[in-house]
């Protein structure tokens, strides 16, 4: 594949694929100033939860969230609207710019060999209070969109906080606020549930947010609300929205890390827990109750994978997690499973101590050898 250019009002080229980004002068100006959508989402296929909007974009606001289309021609526009986001654009799977903050813009991908082409579009960061919206592909002159390519047939819903958000994971330094700040150190589709489901060919949602716990916040933060409060959306910062899941959203594997932010700072003053052995309990109950919602929305064949790791200074996440699995399989349910995913190889130089790009692949490493144990029905 030729390399290409990469038009747009507002381009980054990567200096690599998973590493920091540089800025890049457009060779000319793209696009009309406020685009409309290219076509309906028929003509290319959504990973992820979105909603549709009166004009014919459709909006999203979890981190991952990724349309793939298919051309022919020399190349492709991207039509968007989105001052609070990052992207990367692949064509033919390889990575060959990062959007950041475009705005309301088309960016084009040109100078390719006149052929068949594939393209994705993957939002790298997190927006919960700031919705994207994305209007489609379009084609170069004397190209045509193609039709989408096929649903994977495997499917995998990861749950999670940041840790699955893949937050600062591209960093190398812990203090990001001279780095371009988290945003621009954080992409999703090199996090660890990413990393997997690629390499087994799934169709993946990352449902994560940061911050967010089962039933506490980090460090107390925004009582009376976690990541139970928002799951069920499309649109995060709307009020009592609801995803209207498609029926072909179908996944055999749903893997649910949550529990960092619950015991990872001590109580405060004035919670609702008195002791760490209420917030236990708590935590317990909340999340049999979670696991009923996932087993009333996937059925009995869905595996659900319960996942852990190390938090300063405490056991009771790990602790507490695996026994609430087993008190699962006590009551009958066997396709439920625990996953500890510490390793003594993570050295955590992510963006404010998070696990970095070789920890995520690390992490990824470990739940492969994990799901390779596990009875999938894919």
């Amino acid at each position: 594949m030729r390399t290409p250019r990469v038009l747009s009002r507002r381009a980054v080229l990567t200096a690599a694929a998973a590493g920091a980004v540089a800025a890049a002068s457009p060779s000319h100006a793209s696009g009309a100033r406020s685009p409309r959508p290219a076509g309906p989402p028929a003509t290319y296929r959504t990973v992820g939860r979105v909603k549709e909007a009166a004009d014919g974009f459709v909006q999203y606001a979890w981190p991952g969230i990724a349309f793939e289309g298919r051309f022919r021609g020399t190349g492709v526009g991207i039509v968007l609207d989105d001052a609070a986001n990052d992207y990367d654009v692949q064509i033919d799977g390889r990575t060959v710019s990062t959007l950041v903050t475009p705005g309301r813009t088309t960016s084009w991908v040109d100078g390719l060999v006149d052929t068949g082409h594939g393209v994705r579009l993957v939002k790298r960061t997190e927006s919960p209070w700031a919705a994207g919206r994305f209007g489609g592909f379009i084609p170069t002159r004397g190209g045509v969109i193609l039709p989408p390519p096929a649903p994977r047939r495997r499917q995998i819903e990861f749950i999670g906080d940041s840790f699955t958000a893949g937050y600062g994971n591209v960093s190398g330094t812990r203090d990001c606020s001279g780095n371009g700040g988290v945003d621009r150190n954080s992409n999703a589709d090199l996090a660890f549930g990413a990393l997997t489901a690629k390499r087994l060919r799934a169709d993946y949602q990352q449902n994560a947010f940061s911050g967010r716990g089962m039933v506490r916040n980090y460090n107390g933060g925004e009582p009376g609300t976690d990541y139970r409060t928002y799951y069920d959306r499309a649109l995060l910062d709307v009020d009592g929205d609801v995803w209207r899941k498609p029926g072909s959203w179908r996944p055999q594997l749903v893997v649910i890390g949550l529990g960092i932010n619950d015991f990872s700072t001590p109580l405060d003053p004035g919670e609702r827990w008195a002791t760490q052995d209420d917030l236990v309990a708590a935590y317990a109950s909340a999340y049999h109750g979670f696991l009923d919602t996932l087993r009333a929305r996937y059925g009995t064949r869905t595996f659900l994978l319960v996942g852990a790791t190390a938090v300063s200074g405490t056991t009771a996440f790990a602790d507490t997690a695996r026994r609430v699995v087993q008190e699962r399989d006590a009551r009958g349910d066997g396709r439920i499973g625990y996953w500890y995913y510490d390793d003594p190889g993570l050295d955590r130089l992510g963006c404010d101590w998070h696990p970095s790009l070789h920890d995520h692949q690390i992490i990824s490493g470990l739940l492969d050898r994990r799901l390779a144990a596990l009875p999938l029905d894919w």
